[in-house]
C-alpha cells in the first residue's frame, strides 16, 4: 500500500526580489520486500522489520518505488501568468 511522503502545494515566494511561483509535486512511496511480497505503510515500518532478529528481512530486500505526481498547469499568453 503505497503511502504519501510529501504533500502537493502550490504557493508564491519571493526569491531574489521577484514574485515567483513555486511547486511542490506530491511523492507517493511504495516499500516492498522483495523476498515476501509485503508493502509497508511507513519507512519506520520497514526499518523495524529490518531491526527485528526474529525475521529474515535484510535491507537488501527492500525495494522503493517513487511515483511524482506534478500538477497541470496552464502557461502562456492565455493563462494571466505571465
Amino acid at each position: 500500500m503505497p503511502f504519501i511522503e510529501q504533500e502537493a502545494k502550490s504557493e508564491y515566494k519571493k526569491i531574489d526580489g521577484k514574485r515567483t511561483h513555486v511547486i511542490t509535486p506530491e511523492v507517493e512511496i511504495t516499500l516492498t520486500n522483495t523476498e515476501t511480497g509485503v508493502e509497508y505503510m511507513s519507512d519506520a515500518e520497514a526499518d523495524a522489520d529490518v531491526n527485528d532478529p526474529n525475521t529474515a528481512t535484510q535491507r537488501e530486500h527492500l525495494r522503493r518505488d517513487v511515483h511524482i505526481k506534478v500538477a497541470s498547469l496552464g502557461l502562456g499568453a492565455g493563462s494571466g501568468d505571465l
